[in-house]
């Protein structure tokens, strides 16, 4: 197997296990902080057990010599996995995962701040696309049934919190930030105990709480190892299956209709989305010929 396909395979498979995440916030009955800690706790717990079964302590130790980039993905990745569930605890879910789709945007405009990367003329229109698709969900907030504008702010805030950790780990290329994860997330889990409701919801949901920290931990780990071997236009085109299949999901298992802004803004984030991103792959592969 080349390291283009399995790069692609591993990607897939994290999105896949990605996609049940909002339903599993929906399915558990406590609150937003609660369900993120342990959301937190159980995939980072898992995931470090696996890092340090086949990588040893070392991987752990030596992210200390990733300097003030490493910290950036330690602290934005963990307010970014945390952000998500207050996000579907206050809005729809098709709200949050069309707004999420737009976190390329964001991470265009931190390389340029950080990196000091230019911002092509493609990636001019298709923010100006991603953010009229936007304006539409935001517009239709305030008359769809489960949405709310504040939940969809929060949601805007975990979007730039996820492309800060991508442009943060973009400084670290080359290297494995896999250890990172389950650092970030037990963190994130420690800062919120004092808030959470601990036991509240385990002695009936645990098998949910399991489940739901199980499929956080698989999806983590493919979407850290697989970009490694794929281009960023085509990390992008696979996470757009969890925009489209996140609130179909919700909505055939638990009756959670979209609303008509946020399909036909959504609608309009993916089609600028996929157009951009299939323009570029077009372009690198004519590159290389």
């Amino acid at each position: 197997m080349s390291e283009h396909v399995k790069g692609l395979a591993l990607t897939t498979l994290g999105v896949l296990f990605i996609v049940p995440d909002s339903l599993f916030v929906r399915l558990i009955d406590a609150s937003a902080i609660t369900t993120a800690f342990w959301r937190n706790l159980i995939a980072g717990g898992l995931i470090l057990a696996f890092v340090l079964a086949t990588q040893g302590p070392r991987a752990v130790t030596s992210l200390a010599t990733t300097g003030r980039a490493g910290l950036a993905y330690l602290v934005f990745f963990g307010m970014a996995a945390s952000g998500f569930v207050l996000a579907v605890s206050l809005t729809s879910v098709a709200n949050v995962v069309f707004i999420l789709a737009a976190t390329p945007v964001f991470a265009t405009v931190f390389s340029r701040i950080f990196l000091g990367e230019p911002i092509s003329i493609r990636m001019v229109l298709t923010m100006a696309g991603v953010f009229a698709g936007l304006g539409l969900i935001l517009r239709g907030s305030h008359e769809t049934a489960g949405a709310s504008w504040q939940g969809d702010l929060v949601a805007l805030g975990v979007a730039a919190c996820f492309a800060a950790a991508m442009t943060a780990l973009r400084l670290l290329r080359g290297r494995s930030m896999l250890a990172a994860v389950p650092i970030s997330l037990i963190g994130a889990a420690l800062v919120l105990l004092p808030f959470a409701d601990v036991m509240g919801p385990v002695a009936v949901q645990w098998p949910l709480l399991l489940a739901h920290g199980a499929f956080i931990s698989m999806a983590s780990s493919l979407m850290t190892m697989g970009p490694r071997y794929i281009t960023s236009a085509e990390v992008s085109l696979l996470l757009l299956l969890e925009s489209v299949l996140a609130p179909l999901l919700v909505w055939a298992l638990l009756g959670e209709d979209p609303g008509i802004w946020a399909i036909w803004g959504g609608a309009v984030v993916i089609a600028v989305l996929l157009a951009s991103n299939l323009w570029l792959l077009m372009r690198l592969q004519s590159s290389r010929r």
